[in-house]
């Protein structure tokens, strides 16, 4: 039996023990994996050091070793997204329904964990305590497969999980790690009925659509983020600016940084000067329109594919729009429903982007950086859900769990 068949199978043999545990019960292994990550930090960084050089041998892209790396804050922070995923209220059990039939039937709906998920990820071992946190909070099984680039690291963050899970008295089954980083790996998980119940990718845009198109095991799309913020005419200068170059800069290689940025002719016309100078000092590489180079001769042309690339680096597409609708066709042709945003002091034309525009967070004068389980306050997150079944935006704990009827009578048969 190979790795896969053989961890998904342990894990789905284990779901059934998770999911009648007390909240208490999942809370004291979350606060003991919290502390165990704290305890560990020397051996997870050690481990991630031999990801980051193994990373620069093979040419990784700065942006993309900043997604890899970790450091004493990072594991710090880490550890405090499962505490607080503790002290959040456990969906597990929940009444979201009672009906009580004219037949005497006695009808209860409630939350229940899925059961097992799958997990396919790349290089950031974040991830994997994200992932193992809220699928214990929610009693659900997790089979982890992590990108190459985070393998000893998401070893080492698994042990101290593992450790963690075995001293709350909890079996340490439930949350296993694939080890075999060849594609083939992959491929084996998406056909795992039986054993796994969903899976959630979560990275770049073509480990994403492989997983949608070829995967058996129903599928939770998530996050390929190609984000755009729009300047209107009445943006303010100042608030703009700040808005658009956080997007941008403040960590280019997540999902919810802007790869496009949308102005207005008359923004462009008085301003472009100063988005310019802003984006330099970010040290961030423009590529523009042709209206756009003509205002700013630093910026490089920008062509279709450019629009529909997600760079997860300090490049920024610039493209003047004549007005709302020009820019929310573009969104509409080149966005990945992710995270759209309009600067504007008007308030009718910011309820209409908002209205109108398909994307799981629209935004009115805020980044887009905010697309994100932490800062919406759920803890971390399993990912952000591009698609509209079952779940859309960041996921927090209440979208990995199902529901169940339960049904009370004294007798009854159907006629």
């Amino acid at each position: 039996m190979s790795e896969v068949k053989q961890k998904a199978a342990l894990a789905a043999a284990r779901a059934p023990q998770l999911a009648w545990l007390t909240s208490e019960q999942k809370n004291h292994a979350l606060f003991a994996a919290a502390d165990a990550l704290i305890n560990g930090t020397e051996e997870i960084l050690k481990a991630n050091r031999e990801d980051l050089e193994r990373g620069r041998q093979n040419g990784t892209t700065a942006a993309m070793l900043d997604r890899l790396a970790l450091n004493a804050e990072r594991i710090k922070g880490m550890a405090e997204g499962l505490r607080q995923i503790a002290e959040l209220k456990d969906p597990v059990g929940e009444v979201l329904e009672t009906l009580d039939r004219p037949n005497g039937l006695h009808i209860v709906k409630k939350r229940v964990p899925i059961g097992v998920i799958g997990i396919i990820y790349e290089a950031r071992p974040n991830v994997t305590v994200d992932a193992a946190g809220l699928c214990l909070k929610t009693g659900n099984a997790v089979l982890l497969r992590g990108g190459s680039a985070a393998l000893s690291s998401n070893i080492q963050i698994a042990e101290l999980f593992h450790a963690a899970l075995e001293t709350a008295g909890l079996p340490k089954d439930v949350l296993q790690l694939v080890h075999d980083s060849d594609r083939s790996s992959v491929d084996e998980m998406l056909k795992l009925n039986g054993l796994l119940d969903v899976i959630i990718p979560r990275g770049g845009s073509s480990l994403i659509q492989h997983v949608v198109q070829n995967a058996s095991v129903p599928v939770i799309e998530t996050g390929a983020g190609i984000c755009h913020t729009y300047l209107d005419a009445s943006a303010d200068l100042e608030m703009a600016l700040r808005i658009a170059v956080n997007a941008k800069a403040q960590r280019p290689s997540v999902c919810n940084s802007m790869e496009t940025l949308l102005i207005h002719q008359h923004f462009a016309g008085q301003y472009m000067d100063r988005v310019g100078e802003a984006f330099k000092a970010a040290g961030v590489e423009l590529r523009g329109c042709k209206r756009t180079r003509e205002l700013l001769s630093e910026a490089k042309a920008a062509t279709e594919q450019d629009y529909a690339t997600e760079y997860n680096d300090y490049i920024l597409n610039v493209k003047i729009v004549d007005d709302l609708q020009q820019a929310m066709d573009h969104i509409a042709k080149f966005g990945t429903k992710h995270s759209e945003c309009i600067v504007t002091e008007n308030e009718e034309l910011a309820a209409r982007f908002q209205n109108e525009v398909d994307a799981a967070a629209v935004y009115h004068n805020a980044s887009t950086r905010f697309t994100d389980g932490f800062e919406f306050g759920f803890g971390a997150e399993i990912g952000i859900s591009t698609q509209k079944l079952h779940a859309r935006g960041p996921m927090g704990l209440s979208a990995l769990t199902s529901t169940k009827y339960i049904i009370k009578g004294s007798g009854q048969i159907r006629g």
